[in-house]
């Protein structure tokens, strides 16, 4: 081999170690990697220089970025489906479908600083397609395979963190309750069962004055132990209850538990510390909920919880088992719309449990749900946005009727709170009076909101027009909708306004940086991806269902449904909604991998901290949502 050989040898192979390190070539097999590295040079472009225009005839090849970086900017008028201005950067290519097509690109690609690009001739691109299906999947479903990609990442990341979290060899400590309610052997049977009903528990353990258990005393005890054998409720606890308890010292382990329980066929281990002193108590259904919560025990939990203390624990349920769906790789429209179904439940239970102190006998109204829970997308952290609509026959009884609603709403508002739903700062909440509304007062206060679209009303049909009725009298709420879908629809000025004020916010993406990260004052460094990404999305959405009549209120439904009846393709529509669920899915590994207790999660993330897969294809993201809000520009001729 002479040192020419040598030389190109060596180059290929620093060529292959650098791609490895991007999609789509790090999914790539080794022999589709030689020949990329064997074909491609390594071209050098002066910053500001142009590498390839429309100029510049039919596109001879095909562009990764090795170093600097370059900005693509589109010749002539912005059309619907592109962006007027991107930046690529390491590792990023470009013109695909130009070079695959053999035309010439509609773009100008310009070296924002000096850049080094490996060039691939588009004969040798074609035969890259043919050889290797990652590159050809790549090139034809681009963004579709990115954001793949970086969800089983995130799946990856999510599951070992599962696994680190729920592994049988937990210590004991991490497990059960840390708080176990014990008496004296000394304490009356009557006493004693007073203090469970009293703490909402079903076990008690026995303990001496040096906290050392001597017994343990369960509902099932009841049966055998105290009626069969009439014993008085006057006994001490000490004749009722199952001596002898197998206990455990705190560095014992879940697994250690399981099989215990499984051996000696009981429900409950005791935790002891060195000195034999109870610190805890291990049930079969703590064990049960660190291996695996299950849907049909949540859903039934709730719907026969007696208290709210008992809906607390579910709602910590709700979120453990949302937390092992996204391990399992579900998808975040999918997981946005499970938290939210039994979030409704839980409510609903809530409802139940105060129209005990309430009654509403021969009252038509419903509870309604608005923002994200009204379009079935919520997220790990969500607050309460919620109203009532009823009916009072007689106008001269409607003030003691609402008086009478705001009040059970306050006690429901704050039963929603204990249990992790927080007030709503803006107090858009049906204990406000103002969203305490007869059918016929919010038919005119959305016609004054679309007859007046000045920026409150904005701020408000935001809000307010994704509703759907969680309890009660759901036909209310369904002619509240016909009528806002006909006030809407038919008021071009409206929309207008509407499509205006969703403009108002544009995506992060920079002219010179990546992102830009000091939208947000107090949070530099950082973006709102509620704010600047889900939320544009959304807007986007909802202005083409009150276009278009479609009924429905989830987001991922109205751009589908609508698209449709607006003929947008539906390969354009699934590359949106590609990017609005990668959005909800950083949105959701964020809230849960920053999780602190007591402290409601944000979505405020730092760019900086992704991985480069993860910054590539939020940038794709964000440009998905500035191409609909190209095509709402046009549709709505906003300047």
């Amino acid at each position: 081999m002479d040192l020419r050989q040598q030389g190109s040898r060596r180059v290929a192979g620093s060529t292959q170690k650098f791609l490895k390190h991007y999609a789509p070539f790090d999914k790539m097999k080794s022999d589709a990697l030689q020949l990329f590295a064997e074909k491609a040079q390594l071209v050098f472009h002066a910053a500001d220089s142009e590498i390839v225009g429309p100029d510049s005839g039919n596109v001879r090849f095909f562009y990764v970025i090795e170093s600097g970086k370059v900005q693509a900017r589109q010749a002539g008028e912005v059309t619907v489906t592109e962006y007027s201005v991107l930046n690529l950067g390491l590792g990023e290519s470009f013109s695909i479908g130009a070079a695959t097509s053999g035309r010439p690109t509609t773009n100008t690609y310009t070296a924002v600083e000096d850049t080094f690009c490996y060039q691939l001739p588009t004969r040798d691109l074609l035969e890259l397609m043919a050889i290797s299906p990652e590159f050809t999947l790549f090139c034809t479903q681009h963004i579709a395979s990115l954001l793949q990609q970086s969800r089983l990442q995130l799946q990856q990341q999510f599951a070992q963190r599962a696994s680190e979290q729920q592994t049988l060899n937990s210590p004991l400590t991490k497990i059960g309750s840390r708080s176990p309610i014990s008496v004296v052997p000394e304490t009356p049977l009557r006493s004693a069962l007073e203090g469970m009903s009293k703490a909402g528990v079903g076990s008690l353990i026995i303990a001496g004055a040096d906290r050392r258990p001597v017994g343990i005393f369960t509902r099932s005890d009841l049966l055998d132990r105290v009626f069969l054998v009439a014993l008085p409720d006057s006994a001490p606890i000490s004749e009722a209850m199952s001596p002898h308890p197998f206990m455990l010292e705190e560095n014992a382990t879940a697994y250690d538990a399981m099989l215990a329980m499984a051996t000696h066929g009981i429900r409950h281990v005791l935790v002891t510390d060195a000195e034999g002193k109870l610190t805890g108590v291990v049930s079969e259904r703590d064990l049960f909920a660190l291996h695996r919560v299950g849907l049909r025990q949540i859903r039934q939990a709730i719907e026969s919880a007696a208290d709210v203390e008992s809906l607390q624990r579910s709602a910590a349920d709700v979120r453990q088992l949302s937390f092992n769906m996204l391990a399992q790789g579900i998808g975040a429209e999918q997981l946005t719309q499970f938290i939210s179904v039994l979030n409704d439940a839980l409510t609903r239970r809530v409802l139940e449990l105060n129209l005990h102190n309430h009654h509403f006998d021969g009252v038509e109204w419903a509870w309604l749900a608005f923002g994200s829970e009204g379009r079935d997308e919520q997220t790990f952290s969500t607050d309460q946005d919620n109203g009532i609509v009823f009916i009072c026959p007689d106008a001269a009884e409607v003030k003691d009727l609402r008086k009478r609603l705001v009040a059970f709403a306050l006690d429901v508002n704050k039963d929603l709170d204990r249990c992790g739903f927080p007030l709503c700062k803006g107090n858009i909440m049906a204990s406000n009076p103002q969203w305490c509304l007869t059918l016929d007062e919010w038919k005119n206060q959305f016609g004054k909101w679309v007859s007046s679209p000045e920026p409150v009303a904005l701020l408000n049909a935001s809000i307010f027009f994704d509703f759907r009725a969680l309890f009660g009298a759901a036909d209310l709420a369904e002619q509240m909708r016909r009528y806002l879908l006909t006030a809407a629809g038919g008021n071009s000025l409206f929309l207008q306004a509407m499509a205006r004020n969703a403009l108002g916010v544009a995506p992060p993406l920079g002219t010179i940086r990546d992102f830009i990260t000091d939208l947000e004052p107090g949070h530099p460094g950082k973006i709102d991806l509620k704010k600047y990404g889900s939320r544009i999305f959304v807007d986007v959405a909802r202005i083409h269902a009150l276009a278009t009549g479609v009924h429905n209120t989830n987001s991922v439904q109205r751009l589908r449904i609508a698209s449709k009846r607006l003929a947008i393709r539906d390969e354009e529509v699934d590359a949106v909604l590609e990017g609005l669920d990668f959005i909800q899915m950083l949105r959701l590994r964020h809230q849960f991998l920053d999780d602190k207790p007591g402290v409601q999660g944000n979505n405020l993330i730092d760019p900086n901290e992704l991985n480069e897969h993860d910054r590539r294809v939020l940038k794709e993201s964000f440009r998905q949502a500035r191409k609909i809000q190209n095509r709402l520009k046009l549709d709505y001729q906003v300047r």
